[in-house]
Order: C-alpha cells, then sequence, then structure tokens
C-alpha cells in the first residue's frame, strides 16, 4: 500500500503525517558543482534565518565505511553495490532526513537515490527492481537537476581534484584510459538522469554556467518553494 508522503510503501511500521519541513534534493552528474552549491546554499538559508541540515551519498555512519572499503576493493558485483547503497539510504531517510522534516528544517540532499538508479541501470541493474526498492524514499519537494555538457565536467575535474576510478566508470571497461572512459560512462548517465528527470519531475538548471550564475538560478527555484509555504522565523540578534 502505497504511503502519499512516499514513492511506495514508505516505513510502514511508522505513523509518518505531518512532515513541515521541506526537502530539497540536488541531483546530476559527477563533477557537476553539487557540493559547492550545497554549501552556498546552506548559508544563504541560514542567514534568512532558516533551520537547515544536509545529508548526502554514502554519509551514513551504519554504512560509509563498509561502502568505502568495497569501493576501494572492487570486488563487490553491481547487485551488493545496489544494496549497500539502498541500506545507506535508507538508514539517513529514516534516522537524519525524516527526523529533520518532522522539526521543520529544510533538508539540502547532495544527491538522493536517482543517482544511485541511474548508476545501477548502467551495470546491468533492473529498472524496475530499483524502483520497487526505493519505494521506501520519501517524495522530495523539490529536485533540482544540475545538468552540464560532459566535456566542461571534464575539464573541471582535471583542472580539480582529478578523475577516479568510479567516475571514470573503470569497472564497466568502456576504454583502455580513464580519460576517455569518463566522456563515455558520464555521456551514459546524463542519459539516464534525462529519463529520470521526466519520471520524477526535475527541474533542470544550466550548470555549464560559472558557480555564482548556478547558485543565483537554484535559489530562484527554492524561492519559489518556500513563498508562503513554509513559516520564515529571522534569528534573534
Amino acid at each position: 500500500m502505497k504511503s502519499p508522503n512516499f514513492y511506495g510503501a514508505g516505513f510502514p511500521y511508522r505513523d509518518i503525517q505531518q512532515l513541515p519541513g521541506k526537502l530539497i534534493v540536488l541531483e546530476g552528474t559527477d563533477g557537476v558543482g553539487r557540493s559547492t552549491q550545497i554549501k552556498l546554499l546552506r548559508r544563504w538559508l541560514e542567514d534568512e534565518g532558516y533551520a537547515v541540515s544536509d545529508t548526502g551519498l554514502t554519509r551514513s555512519t551504519l554504512t560509509a565505511s563498509g561502502l568505502e572499503a568495497a569501493k576501494s576493493g572492487h570486488t563487490l558485483g553491481p547487485l551488493t553495490l545496489s544494496l549497500f547503497y539502498l541500506a545507506d539510504f535508507a538508514d539517513r531517510l529514516e534516522n537524519l532526513i525524516i527526523p529533520a522534516l518532522q522539526a521543520g528544517f529544510i533538508v539540502l540532499s547532495d544527491r538522493y537515490f536517482y543517482s544511485v538508479m541511474a548508476r545501477d541501470a548502467i551495470r546491468g541493474v533492473d529498472k524496475s527492481w530499483s524502483r520497487q526498492l526505493y519505494g521506501i524514499a520519501l517524495r522530495p519537494d523539490l529536485i533540482l537537476y544540475m545538468k552540464a555538457d560532459v566535456p566542461v565536467l571534464a575539464q573541471r575535474l582535471i583542472h580539480g581534484r582529478g578523475l577516479n576510478y568510479w567516475e571514470a566508470g573503470m569497472d564497466l571497461h568502456l576504454a583502455d584510459n580513464m580519460y576517455d572512459s569518463f566522456l563515455t560512462y558520464q555521456n551514459l548517465l546524463t542519459k539516464e538522469f534525462d529519463e529520470l528527470a521526466l519520471t520524477y519531475n526535475f527541474v533542470t538548471v544550466d550548470a555549464n554556467q560559472k558557480s555564482d550564475a548556478i547558485f543565483e538560478e537554484l535559489k530562484v527555484h527554492i524561492l519559489e518553494l518556500l513563498h508562503n509555504r513554509l513559516t520564515k522565523t529571522k534569528k534573534p540578534r
């Protein structure tokens, strides 16, 4: 039985009705600048008087170290990794995201389960199975899809923190070098995200722009969400 707040049954053993807070998700491919924007948005919202919490993939204290070790070893198959990410998501959702929303916080999520579904689909995991798994997921109030051209992503990473094994999809043997593999893999991810954007009503934001321009565009959509829908209390001076 579906719950109106969730994509599926949610957590049937918990009665979750009133969620006065707002869940805002930033999605997009690797190197698109989500983490930077989360920091900027949090500072802006807190300056405006909102209580803000943020989270992201692999930040569950229950699974973070295990996931890191599993990825370092490159030994787990797609289904096992998928379930590992599901455990991370479920723990954060039940013990961090939902309590914060019940307390009236704005929750900023650096990726949600959509990223996991996109990665899994490329690795051959059945999409309908993934959708059923994430019937536990709360429906966000706003999903902002930061979309950038793949060559732009590559240049940002090359001149920044560099490319890594998983962001380049090296486990898929798409090319004999990390750069070409990155381009191919991120193009595949973009196609998956474009499909998810239609299914889950993402709001697309041009992430080819400079960071400050992206920030201003994100703010517009967030202000539309918050207008007359969340009581703002200014911090005491």
